[in-house]
Parts: C-alpha cells; sequence; structure tokens
C-alpha cells in the first residue's frame, strides 16, 4: 500500500451489482461450485433473523427496494414479506430461488442492505412508540455515518414511523422536504442569540416554522424567555440541546422552561428536545416536550442479525429440504389466518388464509408494483398501535 491523493472510499453502484461488493469467500466458493458442477443447481436460500438484540421482541423489516433493485434483472425469483412488517425471532423474510452461482455473490451486499435498514427502522419505531403518535419526531443522526448512505438511512428512519429527516439529500432521493432549525455554531459566529434569532426569523419565516436554540450562553429558561420576547408569534418553537456536563435532570429543565413561557404568556411557543435520547429518555419526557430530535441512538442501532441459509436444493426433479445444523431445512412463508400469523411452507395456502409472503421477482422481472414511503411508513405506524402507540 503506497500514498496519493485522499479519496473517499465507497463502492459504485456498478460495482455493486456486478457482485463485486462481496466477501472474497464468496468468490472463491462460487470458483469451485462452478469447478465441480454444483454451481448450476438451483437453490432457495431463505433470509431471517434468529437472534434480536437484548430487550427486543420485533423488528421492522426494512430494505426491500433495495435489495430488490440489487437482484432485478439476474435469474433468480424472490419472495418476501412486504417491505415495513414486523415481525419476530425466526420469522422467513425472505427467499430468494435460483442457481447457486446466480445468488452467491451477492450475499453480502444484500444481507448489508437489509441489516443496515432493518436496524435503523426497527430503533426509529422503538423511538416512536416511546414518543406517541401525537409528538413530532425527527431524525438527526447523519453526521453519525458514512455520507454514502444518507439518504438510505433517511429513508429507514421514515419507514420506522418518524415524522421527518434533517438530509439535504432525501429531498432529490425521497421527495421529502428535509427539516431542522440551527445549531449553536450560528450563534456563536454572531456572537449574539437575539441577533442570530432575528436573522434566521427573517431569513427563513416564510420557508420553514422558526425554531429557536435556547441553551447556547445563559440558562435555559431565560434564551427561551429571550426568544419569545423577541420573536413574538413568529416563534414556534424553543429547542433544548443541553450538553450532558450541565444538563442535570432534563425533566426538570422542561418543565421549568414550559412553566416560564406559559406564565409570561407564551403558550403557544412548543418545546423540542434532542442530544443523546433514546426510547428510554424520550418516554421520560413525551408528557412535557412536544417534539423530540434524535440522532445517534438510531443512525447507531443495535444490529438486527439477519442472516441467509440454503435452505433447498433442486434435485432429481424435486425440492429437497437442507441446510446446516440450528438452522430450520425447508423454504418457509407466511400466511394469516383470521388475523393470526402462521408460518408454512413456501407455496403452501391453507383453507381460510391470506399469504403474507409473496413474490417480488421472477426471474428478475418485477412481480408487481412497491409501496410509495407513504404508504410503508403508514403500514408500520398500524403495526405500531397494535404494540401500544397512542
Amino acid at each position: 500500500m503506497s500514498g496519493g491523493q485522499p479519496r473517499i472510499y465507497m463502492a459504485s453502484l456498478g460495482e455493486i451489482l456486478e457482485g463485486r461488493a462481496t466477501d472474497i469467500y464468496f468468490v472463491r466458493t462460487r470458483r469451485v461450485a462452478e469447478k465441480y458442477g454444483v454451481g448450476g443447481k438451483r437453490v432457495r436460500m431463505e433470509v431471517h433473523a434468529y437472534s434480536l438484540p437484548r430487550g427486543y421482541e420485533w423488528a421492522v423489516y426494512a430494505g426491500l427496494e433495495e435489495a430488490l433493485a440489487l437482484l432485478q434483472g439476474k435469474p433468480v425469483t424472490v419472495y418476501s414479506l412486504p417491505e415495513g412488517t414486523v415481525f419476530e425471532r425466526k420469522d422467513p423474510l425472505m427467499v430468494v430461488e435460483g442457481r447457486f452461482q446466480d445468488i452467491i455473490l451477492f450475499e453480502t451486499a444484500l444481507l448489508g442492505l437489509l441489516r443496515f435498514s432493518t436496524s435503523i427502522a426497527t430503533k426509529a419505531a422503538r423511538v416512536r412508540l416511546a414518543a406517541g403518535r401525537g409528538k413530532t419526531v425527527l431524525f438527526f443522526g447523519l453526521r453519525a455515518l458514512h455520507p454514502a448512505v444518507q439518504p438510505a438511512a433517511d429513508r429507514a428512519a421514515l419507514v420506522g414511523g418518524l415524522d421527518g429527516v434533517s438530509g439535504v439529500l432525501s429531498r432529490e432521493y425521497l421527495g421529502v422536504e428535509p427539516r431542522g432549525t440551527m445549531p449553536h455554531a450560528l450563534i456563536i459566529v454572531f456572537g449574539s442569540q437575539v441577533e442570530a434569532w432575528r436573522a434566521f426569523a427573517e431569513t427563513f419565516k416564510e420557508e420553514t416554522p422558526v425554531i429557536a436554540l435556547v441553551d447556547t450562553f445563559w440558562d435555559e429558561r431565560e434564551e427561551a424567555l429571550m426568544a419569545a420576547r423577541e420573536l413574538g408569534e413568529v416563534l414556534a418553537g424553543v429547542r433544548l440541546d443541553t450538553p450532558s456536563s450541565r444538563r442535570g435532570r432534563m425533566r426538570d429543565i422542561v418543565e421549568e422552561v414550559r412553566w416560564a413561557l406559559d406564565i409570561h404568556g407564551y403558550k403557544h411557543v412548543k418545546i423540542f428536545v434532542s442530544g443523546g435520547l433514546d426510547e428510554e429518555r424520550v418516554a421520560e419526557l413525551r408528557d412535557v416536550a412536544d417534539g423530540f430530535g434524535v440522532g445517534t441512538t438510531i443512525a447507531a442501532a443495535p444490529n438486527i442479525d439477519i442472516s441467509m441459509d440454503v435452505v433447498e436444493v433442486h434435485e432429481d426433479g424435486e425440492w429437497r429440504p437442507r441446510t446446516k445444523r440450528g438452522k430450520l431445512p425447508g423454504a418457509r412463508s407466511i400466511v394469516l389466518c383470521r388475523g393470526e400469523k402462521r408460518i408454512v411452507r413456501l407455496g403452501e395456502e391453507p383453507e381460510g388464509c391470506e399469504p403474507l409472503t409473496r413474490k417480488y421477482l421472477e426471474e428478475g422481472r418485477l412481480a408487481q408494483s412497491l409501496p410509495s414511503l407513504d404508504e410503508i411508513r403508514s403500514y408500520v405506524l398500524k403495526q405500531l398501535e397494535n404494540l401500544g402507540l397512542q
């Protein structure tokens, strides 16, 4: 390895779609399989999560659209749960059917796409559940991620039920208008909270709700009142992003700011909280705060351990269940029987049951239309209601 000009290390779209974004052992596996005449065998490879992070009883399946984009045009058939489905440990999420040699190079990228989005969507859904339906929750976690994956992260956060994202690229990639307020840096370069708030309001009051950051130099209560007196009805809300070294008990700070605003006639001013939040802290604040900005804990969400295994091999004209120990042999699917989930062999449709697992690709061709991001998010929120979202 030698030095040279600096570069940003990211795989190109072409490298990903060609199967070059993979592990070396899959390249060697393919060579051996082809050399000894087994690469052409048809297999069914099932995608599932046999374990979930500690304390998790469910997860939100996300990343299907990208997975289909990866496999579209290749000689494979894909069965999958709809994107946004809330699943439990060991549920079958996807089955990829085709020749072994046509699938194996894409396992790394496929699992990477599904794990990344599912992990973020699941954490976002847990935060959404903690906040409750009536509270605004925005995703502010891009600084915790490689910039190449910003649109994917924003999309996964929205799939998980959040109300908005901050990424500018999401306007182009997702058709979503980014949301956000102002950083401490703006106030610091002005050298005055009031001047910074005034300048922001004058510039953006016709474009976005004016939310003043009120913890840069002075006490949060005093800065909140300063902003309210300066901006009046123009001020939609204040944001508390108090650093942990000065925070104390955040709930006490929020209650103090709320009381002060109310008794001085500023009941219209909402309070938003950000900085180091997770679902537990959001739950503690949801009855006193109006909204939340959550970043790192969603961006760096616990990984949902999705894996992919051969579960059937086509030999002598029939599908034969076969997999490694510790995994269930035979490709599976999920059906709904009177609203109850039931796991059956792929292709089985018990009488009176509705298939939840659907065919999305047939020999590389899209087999059905895909839902919009709004439709997926609504699907997730409906399922979260059954988990206690109010």
